[in-house]
């Protein structure tokens, strides 16, 4: 497995058919994700979204996109982590996340937080954030649509192990 920072043009397709082979993202967050890449492609850093992407044998196979929250001294969002089905539960999602709040203690940031949907197909997704450590803070009812709430998990990142510059 080998992990990179910089995303480039041809993952757009590759990243298009991950985020489908999750079976959980629907047209419209499937189509923000891919905004969030032609962002950082245009932008660079400015964009205010770094990424961290996991190639097994050439391909794409996970990634994730975090960023500062505005406004904020050290508060980071996790916007999104998706691996792809074919290699879930074989700590693609784990290490990307490790090295996420890595890169974001690097970065000064502490806090990161992460929201995500409470409907039944994002159990294992909420789970996955449990085991890493981050605590439920709160749950809005019926945020995204009726009987679909939205669940903020944190988690101090200030203490995280300082790993090599550049690294995701």
């Amino acid at each position: 497995m080998k992990f990179r920072t910089r995303p480039r043009r041809e993952d757009r397709a590759p990243l298009a058919r991950l985020i489908a082979s999750t079976g959980v993202f629907n047209p419209e967050e499937r189509r923000t994700a891919l905004e969030l890449l032609d962002e950082r492609l245009d932008m660079g850093a400015h964009s205010g979204y770094y990424f961290c992407l996991a190639d097994l044998a050439g391909e794409l196979v996970g990634y994730c996109v975090y960023g500062p929250v505005p406004l904020t001294a050290d508060s980071y969002d996790l916007y999104w982590i998706a691996v792809d089905r074919s290699c879930q539960g074989r700590g693609v999602g784990q290490a990307l996340l490790s090295r996420a709040e890595l890169d974001i203690a690097r970065r000064g940031g502490a806090q990161v937080y992460i929201e995500t949907s409470m409907r039944a197909p994002y159990r294992r997704t909420r789970r996955f954030y449990r085991d890493a450590g981050y605590r439920l803070e709160a749950r809005f009812a019926d945020f995204y649509a009726p009987g679909d709430h939205k669940a903020v998990y944190s988690k101090n990142v200030r203490r995280a192990r300082r790993g090599p510059a550049g690294n995701c």
